[in-house]
């Protein structure tokens, strides 16, 4: 096949890195332009333009597709079919017709649950049993196109964004490939009932509100690791908290109800949060026993509690 492939973050070069093992002729790779970042912003490629510039494949970085000049460049090409993975700009329709097979993309959910641009966080918040990759059509629509491939795996109760990020980016790669290897595959429309939306992630949502269940608050510190973290707030300082399980204990929601040597009991609005794994701002994620070294918290302190 030749292909032209569209991607930004490692979710996607992980699967361009399966399109070339796989022998495909990638005749162009489009990314996002670089972006400041590290300390000295300065500017920094993207994962997928690295990995390009490694197998010395070509790179477009267009701010927009809508443009004429851009458009030209891809339908030079005469592509057999385009791969999108999380590339961050849309695709006008004239961009879509283009290739012989069109663009296919690798969405990390079970379409039409969680269309839209942060379906692994939204999975773990609501609780999801279970998780995927769809290989969908495109279409001008958001992520509404028909299904080529799909595959679902569960969710387990130790998952975090960052452990199902690495398990879907394994089988979107494995998938597209796949997909790939058997083009034209029959395209199976996404059924009208029970569409949902993953809405992006804003940082205002990783604070804690202990009024809420245990199991919630559980999930909510999964699904915002690694990114933003779950941030709780003590004596007026924000601390990050990154690993706890729900227990069976009850009290004032945010009042501490044990410290010990490996974790810190935190009652919830039911149960209670054993947390073992914290970070104050700017320090370093730490096990239980090392915060409390610097940070001595004691049974009845309160954490703050949302306005």
């Amino acid at each position: 096949m030749k292909v032209i492939f569209a991607g930004t973050p490692v979710f996607a070069a992980q699967a361009l890195q399966a399109i070339i093992a796989a022998g495909h002729e990638v005749a162009l790779v489009l990314t996002q332009p670089d972006r400041p970042a590290g300390r000295g912003m300065t500017l920094q490629p993207s994962p997928v333009k690295q990995l390009a510039l490694e197998n010395g494949l070509a790179v477009f970085q267009p701010t927009t597709l809508k443009e004429a000049e851009a458009q030209q460049r891809i339908a030079a090409l005469g592509a057999d079919v385009m791969v999108v993975a999380a590339y961050g700009l849309i695709l006008p329709q004239a961009v879509l017709d283009m290739p012989r097979f069109g663009c296919l993309n690798i969405h990390a959910s079970l379409l039409p649950r969680w269309r839209g641009a942060a379906p692994i966080q939204r999975a773990l918040l609501a609780g999801d049993a279970e998780t995927g990759v769809c290989i969908m059509q495109m279409e001008a629509g958001l992520d509404t196109g028909p299904v080529l491939l799909r595959e679902a795996f569960p969710i387990v109760a130790s998952d975090t964004t960052s452990s199902l990020h690495d398990r879907l980016a394994d089988l979107g790669a494995e998938l597209i490939v796949d997909a790939l290897g058997r083009l034209p595959l029959p395209a199976e429309p996404q059924p009208t009932e029970g569409v949902t939306y993953a809405h992006k992630i804003e940082k205002a949502e990783a604070l804690m509100d202990w009024r809420r269940p245990a199991t919630q608050l559980d999930r909510h510190i999964r699904a915002f690791n690694p990114f933003p973290g779950a941030q709780a707030v003590f004596a007026g300082q924000t601390v990050k908290l990154w690993a706890a399980v729900p227990v069976a204990d009850s009290g004032e929601a945010g009042r501490i109800l044990a410290v010990e040597r490996q974790r810190i009991v935190v009652a919830c609005g039911e149960d209670a949060l054993a947390v073992t794994e914290l970070q104050k701002a700017g320090g370093k994620r730490l096990p239980v026993q090392q915060f409390l070294a610097g940070h001595p918290l004691q049974v009845g302190d309160c954490f703050d509690l949302p306005a």
